[in-house]
């Protein structure tokens, strides 16, 4: 943890001698390797009648999750994109994402939809 004192302006001073400022970062992620992940495949419905395959479980860094996303994506051939620990998928993809997940040595499976 840096102790910048340019990352403390505006901080009230402390006189506690056991005082350790926070600056709000959190640690960085582990992501777990492929074989230990535990994925669900969904599909979701959206606004207006569309639908969208959704992976959620994923453990690990947002930098992996957008990895994993880009290359279901490319592979799936559509767009969608990765929020709040799951990857969206436009349109209803579950067996090919399976498929996909599956021959890289994740461990996924349906869940209801």
């Amino acid at each position: 943890m840096s102790n910048d004192w340019k990352e403390r302006l505006g901080v009230v001073f402390s006189t506690n001698p056991d005082y350790n400022y926070d600056t709000g970062e959190s640690e960085a992620v582990e992501t777990l390797a492929a074989e230990r992940q535990n994925l669900r495949i969904w599909l979701d419905r959206l606004k207006g009648g569309r639908v969208a395959t959704v992976v959620r479980g994923f453990v690990g860094s947002d930098e992996a999750l957008a990895t994993l996303g880009k290359e279901l994506k490319k592979s799936c051939g559509v767009g969608g994109t990765t929020k709040d620990g799951e990857i969206i998928i436009q349109g209803d993809h579950r067996d090919r994402v399976v498929e996909l997940l599956t021959k890289a040595g994740y461990r996924c499976k349906k869940a209801g939809g």
